[in-house]
This record gives structure tokens, C-alpha cells and sequence, in this order.
């Protein structure tokens, strides 16, 4: 009624500018859809929940949090692991936690440089994921892993610059070892956004 109100008091004009207002027109506004993305919809679960990560540091939050996504879940709401989809992003420095061992033990030291980051328990680069065997823990129950295409890209470059290698034959090689099933996005930031429009709630980690 208010609405009516305010626009019989305007013009004929005024009040088709008004209509055409980003703010009359926002609930009308739909995300256009991409292929590469389709796969965010592989699931038929009740919830949608996206842990984003970026710094290394703080990535052990990302798997604690997951963990107790799932448990909390299954203890309070009686939901399966199956009613829950739930994405981790590796982007920027967390990308190698993505590899397996064998790729750590063969570039840890070019990652660790890239990463600006040691192993807090041992002060030095890494020869095999620190977190491996909690990732494959949370794959086991349902968890995928978004991986940044563009940021492995950088960390093989590096890593076949050292080595003396073809970029393009170490990056094959990264994306052939990671530590559980995983879907390489062309981004991980368009990766967030999309998720999200989607209709996956975002926790950024950091």
C-alpha cells in the first residue's frame, strides 16, 4: 500500500525510472549459469557449506571446522553425511596441501619457499603433507576439495624452474597426485563466488 502510495504521487516518468531502479529490479537478478561450475550440484544434499582457505597458517582451522560440521551435524540433527555437501578451497598459499607425499617429497622445498611457510613442529619445508592423512579422513566421509587451477599453475612453474623441467609435464604431474578426490577450478576465488550462487553458505578461514 505504501509502495502504490508513493508512486501515484509521481509522475509518469518518475515512476518508471523508480521501477527500473537497481534496487526495484534486485529480486529479479538470477546468476547466469556455466558449465564449469556444474559440478557444485552433484549432490542431493539438505546443506551446502564452503570452507574457503588461502593462508597456510590457518588451514588447520579449515579441517577442524569441517570435522565438526559433519559430527555436529550427525550428533544434533540426525543427518547423514550424505544430506551435507561440503567443499574445502585450496587456493593461493594452501594449494600443495592438496598433493600427496610423493609430490611433497619431491618439490616441499619449492612449495614450502612459495608458501612462505615451514612445518610449525619442525621449523623447516616439509617432505611429505602434513595433513594428509586428516584430508584423506575427511574425503572418506564425503568432503571434496576445490583445487585453484591458476595457483597450481605458479607453484609448478616454480618447482620445474628449479628442477630444470617442463612446466607443463610438472603440472601434469601435481594434478595426478593429490590427496583425495578433488576438482581443479579455474579459480579459486570464482570458485567462492560461484558456490555461493549456488547456494553455498561461504566460511572464510583465511
Amino acid at each position: 500500500m505504501l509502495r502504490r502510495s508513493f508512486l501515484s504521487g509521481l509522475s509518469g516518468f518518475q515512476a518508471f525510472a523508480f521501477l527500473q531502479s537497481p534496487v526495484a529490479t534486485l529480486r529479479s537478478w538470477q546468476a547466469a549459469r556455466h558449465a564449469q561450475d556444474d559440478w557444485f550440484d552433484e549432490n542431493s544434499a539438505k546443506h551446502r557449506v564452503l570452507f574457503d582457505t588461502w593462508n597456510a597458517e590457518r588451514f588447520p582451522d579449515a579441517m577442524q571446522f569441517a570435522g565438526n560440521y559433519l559430527e555436529t551435524n550427525k550428533t544434533d540433527y540426525e543427518l547423514p553425511n550424505s544430506d551435507l555437501a561440503v567443499v574445502i578451497v585450496f587456493r593461493h598459499r594452501t594449494t600443495p596441501f592438496a598433493f600427496n607425499d610423493a609430490m611433497w617429497a619431491k618439490y616441499g622445498k619449492s612449495f614450502s619457499d612459495q608458501m612462505k611457510w615451514v612445518d610449525p613442529n619442525t621449523h623447516e619445508a616439509p617432505t611429505a603433507n602434513p595433513y594428509a592423512t586428516r584430508l584423506a579422513a575427511l574425503s572418506a566421509q564425503g568432503i571434496k576439495f576445490a583445487i585453484c587451477n591458476r595457483t597450481t599453475r605458479a607453484y609448478s612453474n616454480n618447482a620445474a624452474q628449479r628442477a630444470g623441467a617442463k612446466p607443463e609435464d610438472v603440472k601434469a604431474e601435481m594434478m595426478a597426485n593429490i590427496v583425495g578426490p578433488g576438482h581443479f577450478v579455474p579459480a579459486g576465488v570464482i570458485a567462492v563466488t560461484r558456490a555461493q550462487e549456488r547456494g553455498y553458505a561461504n566460511i572464510s578461514i583465511g
